[in-house]
């Protein structure tokens, strides 16, 4: 119903900066206004929760660790979420994963997965 395709993870150094897309398709995910987000997974941890946005942009969340550094975004023109991530930090290598949820107050219990995209962060 919902398919989520991520881009843009790579390998950069410590202090450096990457952005992350997300694409949305799916003949629900034009009918609803979903809220989407985003989770991550390090070697040997369970994957947590890193960042939301609704559909108006209006609310957004985040992360302990990750705030002040990370900023989401979305373009729902072009069905897209972003994921600015700055001031990058070895602790941050991970394999992200895109996530969306009909309702933003369940995001971190999302009904939608993307495949995952990964970055590393090298010292």
């Amino acid at each position: 119903q919902v398919q989520l395709v991520e881009s843009g993870g790579g390998l950069v150094q410590a202090g450096g900066s990457l952005r992350l897309s997300c694409a949305a398709s799916g003949r629900t995910f034009s009918s609803y206004n979903y809220a989407m987000g985003w989770f991550r997974q390090a070697p040997g941890k369970e994957r947590e929760f890193v960042a939301a946005i609704n559909w108006s942009r209006v609310l957004r969340d985040y992360a302990d660790s990750v705030k002040g550094r990370f900023t989401i975004s979305r373009d729902n023109a072009k069905n897209t979420m972003y994921l600015q991530m700055n001031s990058l930090k070895p602790e941050d290598t991970a394999v992200y994963y895109c996530v969306a949820h009909r309702f933003y107050e369940s995001i971190r219990s999302p009904a939608y997965w993307g495949q995952g995209t990964q970055v590393t962060v090298s010292s």
